[in-house]
């Protein structure tokens, strides 16, 4: 109990504190200690899920293909409900919505251990992606909010905690993969995300959002959506298709990685899950350094060079011959697609808001809808290691797609209160002309 008193003591702001009476800056701290709790959180529970995937195969009798088609529930629901939150993160706020989000998502990963046949996982896997879409959405439009206010880069560490949380949610389902059943440990996972969302919720419900580019605020206070012109809805397109190319990647490693290693290369449930949690180590280590890496390179070159590294390394993921280098494949994968979803996610935000993260993300989880049934079928009519491979050229295309960009830019903010002309050409300000700077 000292230990969860020190927690809530730390994300809102000391004994007795209120967020609203201290320095701007110590609020900003404060919330962007608070949303890493719950990306991680996010990471955390959903990589249970993924590890227990396998399990969950056997118990429901699926073929890899109906495994594929239940899976597509996940990125159905998900993808269903984002551009809904995007709305209900204008009129109610991205907080308020994060924390309700938390805690479906929280009670909903205990339901897929229930079910024993593959349309019922199914079924339940649209609830369950329903609440992952809806908590991605808010969580990401709150960090959008908080980056533009910091007036740095910092998208990629929010993205660190999430995969550092699904390093630690890995690595204790591959522990408890022999010795604990599917369905007590994903009712742990639920306790624990109850537990978590008590503790950091109110501190977040207490912070004030800070006003990012994009949506309007009238004189009450009430968020209204901007009308974007063509362009600029065009250019949240872009972005869109970039995360859609590498969020293919991510649900791929998350949804068949793990089965890969298992029955292709013949390694133990610990070893398979284990594939997993180094991926997600990767784009942690990746995302760490993300922030230092776009100050440096820019967000061209950052895309590219990661977008030409995922798809090396998941060739080698796919095709090596042994575990060890399929996992070595696996860590160079998660090393490129590290920072290109972050990236792409933040740029549609600062460019619309909430309905720009919305629409990023319905598109990038559109690539997980697509992921699932397109891998489970290709693994049935060629093999899995085939199947796989179409990460790379995803990857690959997302280089190109950025590398196309890098001369494109955004209209200027119609407004007249957002960041001061010496402060547009800091490193993720949110007024940024450049879409993907020039080099």
């Amino acid at each position: 109990m000292p230990n969860l008193n020190k927690l809530r003591a730390a994300i809102s702001g000391g004994r007795g504190g209120d967020p609203a009476t201290g320095s701007p800056l110590s609020r900003l701290t404060r919330l962007r200690i608070t949303l890493t709790l719950f990306f991680a959180l996010d990471g955390f529970l959903f990589a249970g899920w993924v590890v227990r995937i396998p399990a969950i195969k056997q118990q429901t009798g699926a073929s890899a293909s109906d495994l594929g088609l239940a899976l597509l529930g996940v990125s159905a629901g998900a993808v269903v409900t984002m551009m809904f939150t995007g709305r209900m993160c204008r009129r109610f706020g991205s907080h308020p919505v994060t924390v309700v989000s938390s805690v479906l998502l929280a009670l909903s990963i205990a339901l897929p251990a229930q079910t024993h046949s593959a349309l019922t996982l199914g079924l339940v896997l649209v609830v369950f992606g329903a609440a992952y879409g809806s908590l991605n959405v808010s969580m990401n439009s709150a960090a959008v909010d908080l980056v533009a206010a910091l007036r740095r880069p910092v998208m990629s560490s929010f993205h660190a905690a999430f995969s550092l949380g699904g390093m630690a949610g890995a690595g204790l389902g591959g522990l408890v993969a022999g010795t604990l059943s599917a369905s007590a440990h994903l009712f742990a996972l639920t306790g624990v995300g109850l537990l978590v969302t008590a503790l950091a919720g109110p501190s977040l419900l207490r912070h004030t959002v800070p006003t990012a580019a994009g949506p309007a605020v009238t004189p009450t206070g009430e968020s209204t959506p901007r009308r974007l012109d063509r362009r600029t809805r065009r250019l949240v397109v872009l972005f869109g298709v970039i995360a859609l190319c590498t969020a293919y990647g991510e649900g791929a490693l998350a949804d068949w990685g793990a089965l890969h290693l298992a029955q292709d290369l013949d390694a133990g449930a610990g070893l398979a899950a284990a594939g997993y949690s180094l991926f997600a180590l990767a784009m942690t280590v990746g995302r760490l350094s993300g922030t230092a890496l776009l100050e440096r390179l820019g967000q061209t070159r950052t895309l590219v060079a990661g977008g030409a590294l995922a798809a090396l390394g998941m060739l080698l993921g796919a095709l090596a011959p042994t575990i060890w280098l399929a996992l070595l494949g696996f860590a160079i994968t998660g090393l490129g697609l590290a920072n290109i979803f972050p990236v792409a996610v933040a740029r549609a935000g600062a460019l619309a808001g909430p309905s720009g993260v919305a629409a990023a993300s319905t598109l990038g989880y559109g690539g997980m809808l697509l992921g699932p049934p397109a891998i489970g079928f290709l693994a049935d009519w060629f093999s899995l290691p085939v199947a796989l491979t179409t990460v790379a050229l995803l990857a690959a295309a997302a280089a190109l797609i950025a590398y196309s960009a890098r001369n494109v830019s955004a209209p200027e903010p119609a407004t007249s209160t957002e960041v001061p002309a010496d402060d547009q050409a800091r490193p993720g300000a949110p007024t940024e002309a450049p879409v993907v700077p020039r080099h």
